[in-house]
């Protein structure tokens, strides 16, 4: 089984969030949601506290074949700023491991230097900080292991990228299906 970790910090977009958590956990793929909190409840950036699976310090990262970063404002700068976070993502991005973000945090890869010479995309006005990225408007942009994706409006499409990356156009289809979906 797959196995992805979405990270939540205080001031996360929880329809990017939780949408992901959902539609993946739907495909059968198993999504941890990690805290880089202090404690396991994190509020999201519309003030709705979520109460995530674990927090940093007690994930085990064995075997995790995706890191999913949400957008959100105060929510992207707290993942910038959390160290630990950033050391796994560039260990995971070394080992070329998929890493998704979506909304304001493709900065957060941006800003590492991890988007040299790649298709990506973000939030509309946060394009500055995808240093070295090639810009893209489309909803979702794959390119090598990064997924990116624009923001809220687009995260049913973010949720069917990872899907598809996972099982396969097919299943990302039929997720649309079952969920109504109309791309």
């Amino acid at each position: 089984m797959q196995k992805t970790a979405i990270f939540l910090a205080d001031g996360f977009e929880e329809i990017e969030a939780l949408t992901v958590v959902d539609l993946l956990r739907r495909a059968k793929i198993d999504i941890t949601m990690v805290s880089i909190m202090e404690s396991k409840s994190v509020y999201g950036s519309h003030e709705i506290a979520v109460e995530a699976d674990t927090i940093f310090d007690d994930f085990n990262f064995s075997g995790v074949d995706m890191l999913i970063l949400p957008g959100g404002q105060p929510g992207t700068k707290n993942l910038y700023a959390c160290e630990p976070l950033k050391d796994k993502i560039k260990e995971f991005n070394a080992e070329g491991k998929m890493l998704a973000a979506i909304c304001a945090a493709p900065t957060v890869y941006g800003k590492m230097g991890l988007l040299q010479g790649k298709k990506a995309t973000c939030y509309p006005g946060c394009e500055v900080d995808l240093t070295g990225a090639d810009f893209q408007t489309d909803a979702v942009v794959k390119d090598g292991n990064f997924i990116t994706s624009r923001g809220m409006g687009t995260a049913i499409d973010f949720g069917l990228a990872i899907i598809e990356h996972f099982q396969g156009i097919n299943a990302a289809k039929d997720m649309a299906e079952r969920i109504v979906y109309k791309a």
